[in-house]
């Protein structure tokens, strides 16, 4: 009986046969697509208000207002025994045993293709649900992220797409994702485009946005319409305050990359500490449970708290207590082995530090200072700008969150400031830090998944040069003089691979006819050190004929049978990479 999966495939494949155009079918498929992770991303958020009215019997956005009323052994237990389920839950049933976010989407993007492991993907999602679920200070933006790229790229992935179509789909999923947890349908868009995929191609810009409309539509018909942040109508006072804003600016870069380095230092002490993986949650928990005894602002994911600085409720003590707070626990929690993400944290701790600012510079020049709520504004944006490392959508998201467009200018400064500042002093981005720290690199990556996509199938050549063990001497010294690199190959009666015979192989048989007789291509031949197979790829073949230094390979059906089927040359690998770099290069201009 045909599932879901395979009567849409079906639908999908008579509708490509009906039309031509690509992008009226991509357009299709991101309305899917949009609709799919928009789901997801609603069922993720109530999830985190099941967990919150389970453990705290709080509502939505009200975790911290209510942990300042529950009893002091509830705030402790909740996150320690918390901990301890997801340490011993993302051991022993999580596939690869760790949690999962933006960065591992980046990873798939650049790396694989788009492709995503599913099972993996709904159990990052359960993880980080539960951690903001038990109280982890975590954001949910990544989380999110992560669930629409699983979705869409297990959607999309039934259609069995080229790999240019399957990394548009992704990125419609994020979109969606993005569009439908936090109602920023703009920002949406440009994150997908900004931190995804790495570029703003109109072919993958018409369908991310149709996705980001769609998740956002389901979205409001779910929760509302209605912004995360009810914020006055702040303006700028005077444009005398320009220089504050960029100072905020290189303030709000210094804040991020401690923000930053604190999350990483916390997650390298636990890896020098002789101390079980899956307890590691519990020990962080427990300390973010002792925080919040003092501070209960800092639990989940605190907007409440963001919301209080935005409306100027918080006086500078605790705004300054708080940005420190807030910083602490992320590093306890995310450095621990908590799931969840960075960008609700850092809009936290840049609000926290853009409030305290305003006030300072208020109480110093009182006629030319805005309300300080305005450099609420500015600092949110500031400094999750240098943590994400993508200006431009960070500046929509805040905009969108707040609804305050009115700060504009003074928030594109910052912004700009503190995430140069930040790139200069080495961060590119959280995510991009996260992958160096496992080995990968995103300046290289993009063309190695674009080399993966290339099967060796598609470049080796089928009319080669070769021989049967027996072959004479006149034989292989006729096959050699049309062989494009200079060797023959060597195969036995039932295909399988020999080696292969140079024209240095041939000693003075190559110049003397009369020892033809004596000797055949069994008793010349070298065994070839390397062999590709043919589920091989382009990057491990040029990686190949780099180490080896061969002009040639030859290509076998695996290592079992041996049977040759086929020889890759020099030339023909580095055309298609050259074709590969074209590919994407027009890929990234529109112009496919």
């Amino acid at each position: 009986m045909a599932g879901p999966y395979d009567s849409f495939r079906t639908f999908f494949l008579r509708l490509t046969r009906l039309t031509r155009n690509d992008q009226v079918v991509l357009s299709i498929l991101a309305v899917v697509i949009g609709a799919v992770t928009a789901v997801g991303a609603i069922g993720f958020r109530e999830l985190i208000h099941f967990f919150h009215r389970l453990f705290f019997q709080a509502g939505p956005n009200s975790l911290g207002d209510v942990a300042a009323g529950l009893p002091w052994w509830q705030v402790l237990l909740v996150p320690t025994l918390g901990g301890l389920a997801i340490g011993l839950f993302v051991r022993y049933v999580l596939p690869g045993g760790r949690p999962l976010a933006v960065a591992q989407v980046i990873e798939a993007a650049a790396y694989h293709g788009g492709r995503m492991p599913f099972l993996a993907g709904l159990g990052a999602a359960f993880t980080s649900a539960a951690s903001i679920g038990v109280g982890a200070s975590v954001g949910r933006e990544g989380p999110v992220v992560h669930l629409g790229a699983t979705l869409a790229s297990y959607t999309v992935e039934r259609l069995h797409l080229s790999r240019s179509l399957l990394l548009t789909l992704l990125a419609c999923g994020v979109a969606s994702a993005v569009a439908a947890s936090f109602n920023t349908p703009i920002a949406g868009v440009f994150f997908a485009l900004e931190v995804i995929l790495g570029h703003y191609a109109l072919r993958a810009f018409a369908p991310i946005v149709i996705a980001s409309v769609t998740g956002t539509i389901i979205s409001r018909i779910h929760f509302g319409d209605f912004p995360a942040f009810i914020v006055p109508d702040y303006m700028i006072v005077s444009f005398l305050e320009f220089p504050a804003f960029a100072i905020l600016g290189m303030l709000s870069a210094l804040t991020a990359l401690l923000f930053v380095h604190s999350i990483f230092f916390v997650e390298e002490r636990w890896r020098r500490v002789a101390f079980p993986a899956w307890a590691r949650p519990a020990v962080g928990g427990l300390a973010v449970g002792g925080i919040a005894l003092f501070l209960p602002q800092v639990m989940g994911v605190g907007y409440e708290a963001t919301n209080a600085a935005l409306n100027e409720s918080l006086d500078l003590t605790l705004l300054l207590a708080l940005l420190v707070a807030k910083t602490a626990a992320t590093a306890l929690s995310l450095g621990s082995g908590f799931g969840g993400g960075v960008f609700s944290p850092s809009i936290f701790v840049g609000a926290m530090l853009g409030g305290a600012f305003g006030i300072i510079a208020a109480s110093i020049f009182p006629e030319y200072g805005s309300a300080h709520g305005t450099y609420t504004i500015v600092g949110m944006s500031a400094v999750a700008a240098a943590v994400l490392g993508a200006p431009i959508s960070t500046i929509l998201i805040v905009f969108e969150l707040t609804g305050s467009y009115e700060v504009t200018i003074a928030v594109m400064v910052a912004t700009v400031i503190s995430s140069l500042i930040a790139r200069e002093a080495g961060m590119k981005s959280f995510f991009f830090r996260q992958l160096e720290r496992e080995g990968l690199k995103l300046d290289t990556g993009r063309l190695e998944g674009l080399l993966r996509g290339i099967s060796i199938r598609q470049v080796m050549r089928t009319d080669y040069p070769v021989v049967n063990a027996v072959a004479s001497v006149a034989e292989i010294r006729e096959k050699l003089r049309a062989a494009p690199d200079g060797e023959v190959y060597v195969a036995g009666s039932s295909g399988r691979f020999l080696g292969a015979i140079a024209l240095t192989d041939l000693g003075e048989s190559a110049f003397d006819p009369s020892i033809d007789a004596l000797l055949n291509a069994v008793d010349l031949l070298h065994r070839h050190p390397m062999v590709l197979e043919a589920g091989d790829d382009l990057e491990k073949a040029i990686k190949l004929l780099e180490s080896a230094d061969a002009r040639s390979l030859p290509v076998v059906e695996n290592a079992e049978t041996m049977r040759l089927i086929g020889v890759l040359y020099e030339p023909d690998a580095i055309r298609a990479y050259n074709q590969a770099l074209l590919h994407a290069r027009a890929v990234e201009h529109g112009e496919r």
